[in-house]
């Protein structure tokens, strides 16, 4: 729409009349309201035949300034209105402007009709007609028309169900009961959004108009939201980034100081600004199925057996049930979950476990914690570059401290060739492991050290392509995988 913002309210306080020339052609409608006051003006002489008819236009409450003829200020809204529809030739505008006139019979002429032309384009705005996507009352995104926005509607629900679903389920009577499931079966009830969104006619810039693929990407993507992450055991900074969808570069611009080598420790809080989608969709499921109840374990204590020591007194055996629920996703992600009903077709069984309490420092528990603060196995043990990798390399921790896997007595602290400064920890329950490539020591042979418990600083001492920590694990003299045998 091509608009001359607000309406006159008053103009002087004149005789006046108004005069409606009215302009049609194609989609286009322009109402030019002209208000013409007759002012009488009289000489001392009498004389009439040097008095003039000039224009003085008002928009908006403003004077313009005067003109002669009013026919240059229709023909020139005459022609911004075709030129609109050249330019815009999809969208449908409509002009709906007021130019008021007050005529003044004069002596003497100041006209200038240039420059009031020239201050009239300034006033022009153009505006198409759009229907907005209105979310909780608030319009987001505009499109050509009604048809369009159903368009992106569709679009967005597509993205999670199938055209044959998404047509049933339109196509559905919602008074119509639906059958019962049989066993194995599943249907989608209801695919709908999560916001209140609604439909309204508004006029925009062209500019401002979407088309239905990119009206489904803003609404889908977003706008950004302040989030903030806090540093969990295990954390390094690329798998911070990779978990929020960011880059690298973008995690450390987000943290202005910090670098690709800077060290975390647990508990630090980062910013993870993400984006925050303006439509949820919401896909409600039934399911009928036939799955598994988990079978519960129970831990005894017994005071006669090493800490760390357990035994098996009752094997644990899954259940087995029918059941009926409906779930509900948001934007892919499971939101909720309801048992409408279920059967339980067989008991699980619990299995039960006791546990030695008996504590012996030097002794270890046989249950390995992770030998470093966070980072990731860089290289796995197994063969490489034609010789046996012993165990695993672990790099990027959070910080640097190298960790006892378990309560053990120090056997080894030194500089051992290839291995650099290495420590062996014997714990006494058929279990020894060895760190390698360190920086430095913090314990001496003879030590007793329990689980958790620093002994040293990772480094790259010995043969080492960079700073990591090398780990093994031996079981009665026999060497195995430490993965196996770690618990994170």
């Amino acid at each position: 729409m091509l608009i001359l913002k607000d309406k006159l309210k008053s103009i002087f306080k004149k005789e006046s009349y108004s005069v409606s020339d009215l302009v049609k052609r194609a989609a286009v409608t322009t109402a030019v309201i002209a208000t013409l006051t007759l002012g009488t003006v009289s000489a001392d002489n009498g004389g009439t035949d040097h008095i003039k008819t000039v224009y003085h236009v008002y928009v908006n409450d403003e004077r313009l300034g005067t003109i002669d003829n009013k026919e240059i200020i229709e023909q020139y809204i005459q022609k911004r209105e075709q030129e609109v529809l050249e330019e815009n030739p999809q969208f449908s505008f409509g002009l709906d402007d007021n130019v008021v006139y007050i005529q003044e019979k004069v002596f003497r002429s100041l006209v200038d009709n240039d420059q009031v032309l020239e201050k009239l384009a300034d006033k022009l705005e153009v505006l198409a007609d759009a229907s907005a996507i209105e979310i909780n009352g608030e319009p987001v995104v505009f499109l050509e028309n009604a048809e369009k926005t159903e368009e992106v509607f569709k679009a967005l629900k597509l993205k999670y169900v199938s055209e044959e679903v998404l047509t049933n389920i339109e196509s559905r009577d919602a008074g119509d009961p639906l059958p019962p499931l049989k066993e194995g079966e599943s249907r989608i009830l209801d695919v709908t959004f999560e916001e209140n969104v609604t439909i309204s006619n508004e006029k925009v810039s062209p500019a401002d108009i979407y088309s239905t693929e990119e009206a489904v990407t803003y609404l889908t993507k977003g706008t950004l939201e302040e989030k903030k992450y806090i540093v969990q055991a295990g954390d390094v900074l690329g798998k911070i980034a990779s978990k929020h969808e960011l880059s690298l570069a973008d995690l450390l611009a987000l943290n202005p100081g910090m670098k690709e080598d800077t060290l975390i420790d647990i508990g630090d809080e980062l910013n993870v600004t993400a984006y925050k989608p303006y439509i949820h969709v919401v896909v409600k499921e039934e399911v009928y199925k036939k799955e598994s109840i988990a079978f519960k374990r129970e831990v005894k204590e017994n005071d006669k057996m090493y800490k760390g020591d357990k035994k098996v007194t009752q094997e644990g055996r899954n259940g087995e049930r029918l059941v009926n629920y409906i779930v509900s996703k948001q934007n892919g992600q499971i939101i909720n979950k309801e048992t409408i009903k279920e059967e339980i077709l067989k008991d699980p069984v619990t299995e039960i476990i006791e546990k030695g309490t008996k504590v012996i420092a030097s002794r270890g528990t046989g249950s390995f914690a992770w030998p470093a603060v966070g980072g990731y196995i860089s290289s796995s043990m197994g063969y490489r570059w034609g010789s046996l990798h012993k165990g695993i390399d672990i790099a990027r921790p959070s910080n640097r401290n190298i960790l006892a896997a378990d309560n053990g007595v120090v056997t080894f602290t030194g500089y051992d060739g290839a291995y650099g400064n290495k420590i062996v920890i014997n714990h006494n329950n058929g279990y020894k492991t060895i760190y390698a490539h360190l920086s430095s020591i913090s314990v001496k042979n003879g030590q007793t050290v329990a689980k958790g418990q620093k002994i040293g600083i990772m480094g790259s001492t010995g043969r080492s392509t960079g700073i990591h920590l090398h780990f093994e694990v031996y079981l009665n003299g026999q060497l195995k995988n430490p993965t196996s045998y770690i618990n994170r």
